[in-house]
């Protein structure tokens, strides 16, 4: 089934702690300088990730453990459902889910994934660059930065990062403009772990035609 959604974007790409945000303000500099200056810093990163979707009539939550590395290398292995895979291998975006009559491959550069704001962590990162109407609020013990990443205003009405006072990304909230909402939320960080080749590289299962698109949902 093809996906009528845009993921990591970036999704590459959630909310840890779910406290209802504020009204927004006008953007503090200092917290966006503090998200930009942490992950342009950072060459590698790992963490575990719940994922929950509510539209087209599904309401589901899957789990698993993403890793990033620059420059616009990304993997997301699915322990829940086992299995499925995403991974960015700076040339195509991979998606397949065990038991999938096909393995679905989309050029990097058209990658158009719920997870592909995160792939705004894999260059030099510049919140004012990567998205219009960027606004800031107090969430809790946190901070939310929203805006709606660049070229991507067909399909997403809103993304909102949860960031903490360090400035590291903890959650993602994505409101579709069709209504569909995905969440994903970032535990067990490591920043700056070492990676090989293969974490970045999928081979697809033999015998299974290879089909050029979107992502399935």
């Amino acid at each position: 089934m093809k996906n009528p959604r845009i993921s990591f974007l970036l999704p590459l790409l959630c909310a840890l702690l779910c406290a209802p945000c504020v009204s927004a303000q006008t953007p503090d500099p200092a917290l966006i300088r503090r998200v930009d200056d942490h992950y342009n810093h950072l060459h590698t990163l790992r963490a575990r990730y719940s994922e929950h979707y509510a539209g087209m009539g599904l309401d589901r939550t899957e789990t698993g453990t993403l890793l990033l590395r620059k420059p616009g290398l990304m993997r997301w292995s699915y322990d829940n459902p086992q299995g499925k895979v995403f991974v960015l291998d700076g040339k195509f975006g991979w998606f397949y889910t065990p038991g999938d009559a096909q393995v679905s491959r989309t050029p990097a550069k058209q990658l158009d994934d719920l997870r592909s704001p995160l792939r705004l962590l894999l260059g030099h990162t510049q919140l004012a660059k990567e998205l219009d109407n960027l606004a800031t609020a107090a969430s809790g013990p946190n901070s939310t930065i929203t805006g709606v990443p660049r070229g991507m205003a067909q399909r997403i009405h809103l993304l909102t990062l949860i960031v903490s006072s360090t400035g590291v990304i903890q959650g993602m909230k994505i409101e579709e403009a069709g209504g569909a909402i995905t969440e994903f939320t970032f535990t067990g960080i490591e920043e700056d772990i070492p990676t090989k080749p293969s974490d970045f590289t999928f081979t697809p299962p033999a015998n299974l035609p290879i089909v050029n698109g979107e992502s399935p949902i």
